[in-house]
């Protein structure tokens, strides 16, 4: 194979990668679009709570939104809904094994933005 071949084939390796990740990216996105699955989920990573733990934790989400963003990642094995065997009867949710692989991706999420908001914050006094 000569030169230039090699070349091609590398390229168009390299676009395979990049599709492949697209898809990948986009099949997350899927599954943890909008404005709060994330934050439920890094709540979670850490403990079960109960709903109203949740809706207190997870600042400026109703209680309409949270019940829909929590059966979505039910269906989708994230997180799982337990009833627990008390007087009255309380429900608790939390990470599945599944869901727990999303931790890291939390956690670089959060520090990205933590580092993000400093860089803004910092730029504006020097505006």
């Amino acid at each position: 194979m000569g030169n230039h071949e090699n070349e091609m084939k590398e390229e168009f390796d390299l676009k395979k990668d990049c599709s492949h990740k697209i898809l990948a990216i986009s099949d997350t996105m899927d599954i943890l679009n909008g404005k709060w699955k994330m934050s439920i989920v890094a709540c979670l990573c850490y403990k079960p709570m109960r709903y109203s733990e949740l809706l207190k934790d997870v600042n400026g989400i109703s209680g309409k939104v949270l019940s829909r963003e929590l059966k979505d990642l039910e269906i989708n094995e994230l997180i799982e809904r337990i009833v627990l065997n008390t007087a009255p009867v309380a429900v608790e949710y939390r990470i599945t094994d599944y869901g727990i692989t999303l931790k890291e991706l939390t956690n670089t999420i959060a520090d990205w933005g933590f580092v993000h908001r400093q860089r803004i914050i910092s730029g504006m006094k020097k505006v």
